[in-house]
């Protein structure tokens, strides 16, 4: 029987145990750039609406709706939209440290676009959770 660990990876999530497409596969990367397009689009409205479009006002609103939405429903406005959802590997509560990290660290921007093979970027890595369609 050949060795698992050493065989070539077929799809995204394939070490994880999740299957190649459809309802609880990985989110690929078209899906993630636009949902966090719709996101960022989202804050820019609230930021101009009510702070005059200030770069940090928003920052800190896109950081907000990342926190809120993921924490309380498991998933962005855009993620909801594009049909994705947030989940913790190992089927743990999402719980409300993890929203908050993995939002903070999304806005640093450099560790959501590092990705491993199974197309989860730093920011999901560190927090344990993996970006899933629904």
């Amino acid at each position: 029987m050949p060795d698992a660990a050493a065989s070539p990876v077929q799809w995204p999530g394939q070490r994880l145990g999740l299957p190649r497409a459809g309802s609880g596969s990985i989110a690929r990367a078209g899906r993630r750039i636009a949902a966090i397009a719709i996101d960022w689009a989202l804050s820019v409205l609230v930021s101009s609406a009510f702070f005059a479009y200030d770069p940090i006002a928003t920052l800190l609103v896109f950081v907000s709706i990342q926190i809120i939405f993921v924490a309380f429903t498991g998933a962005s406005i855009g993620h909801r939209l594009l049909g994705l959802r947030v989940a913790v590997l190992g089927g743990a509560a999402l719980g409300f440290w993890r929203p908050i990290v993995r939002a903070l660290l999304i806005a640093l921007l450099i560790p959501a676009v590092i990705w491993d093979l199974d197309q989860r970027g730093m920011h999901d890595r560190l927090v344990g959770t993996v970006l899933l369609r629904r």
